[in-house]
């Protein structure tokens, strides 16, 4: 849990069962007057529907076809991910959500539209990342180098070493999904704080964005 001014931030994994927890215990300690979530219009009414992905060809047109094919990979991955630990992707967000509505507290959405995300993504990948993904699938680094606990919110210096191997190996992927959606998410936390300076924030997110999120809400108060 990292803290500024009115702003409370706590940095969870989509799919382990300890993010619900800490949420439900930070906000009984914190009792915030807003919930601020890593999310979009669409992606929340997937979680609140209870809906699957649904992946049409017709999408490719708008995400173009290595976001589209990245958004049927990543869904396939969290939800095999999701059914070895028994927790349903999404469920921190879910949850935080859940406890926003049965105690009446205002719920803000600090997300990109995840379509432009992907359509981003789509223009951002380089045959050079292409080729590490074919490299990285066969030889499976992450699992050899280091041992990671599906259940647990990883801590801060693995978190940092998995980004550090992003941002080399895939620049693109990493500048659209982490360094592009943490300046948005950063500008929309900070104008929620200034508009409602007597409000207590709290911010559900991912742990791989926790802290550099935190330092450009300081840096944006400057």
């Amino acid at each position: 849990m990292l803290k500024h001014k009115n702003l409370v931030i706590i940095g969870t994994s989509h799919i382990a069962e300890s993010s619900i927890s800490e949420i439900e215990s930070a906000f009984r300690k914190e009792n915030p007057d807003i919930i601020a979530v890593e999310l979009d219009q669409n992606r929340l009414h997937a979680l609140l529907s209870n809906e699957k992905p649904s992946y049409s060809l017709k999408l490719i047109p708008h995400l173009g076809l290595k976001g589209y094919l990245f958004a049927i990979v990543g869904s396939f991955l969290q939800q095999k991910l999701g059914d070895i630990v028994g927790i349903k992707p999404g469920s921190d967000m879910l949850r935080a959500i859940r406890l926003a509505q049965q105690n009446n507290k205002k719920i803000a959405l600090i997300d990109r539209d995840i379509r432009v995300t992907l359509a981003r993504l789509s223009k951002a990948i380089r045959w050079k990342e292409k080729l590490h993904f074919i490299i990285d699938i066969f030889s499976a680094p992450f699992s050899k180098k280091m041992k990671i606990n599906l259940r647990e919110v990883p801590e801060r210096e693995l978190v940092k070493k998995l980004l550090g191997i992003l941002k080399k190996r895939y620049p693109g992927l990493y500048r659209v999904l982490v360094d592009e959606r943490n300046k948005i998410m950063a500008l929309k936390l900070k104008a929620l704080m200034d508009n409602y300076p007597d409000s207590k924030i709290m911010a559900i997110i991912g742990a791989g964005h926790e802290e550099e999120l935190l330092g450009l809400v300081k840096k944006a108060a400057t």
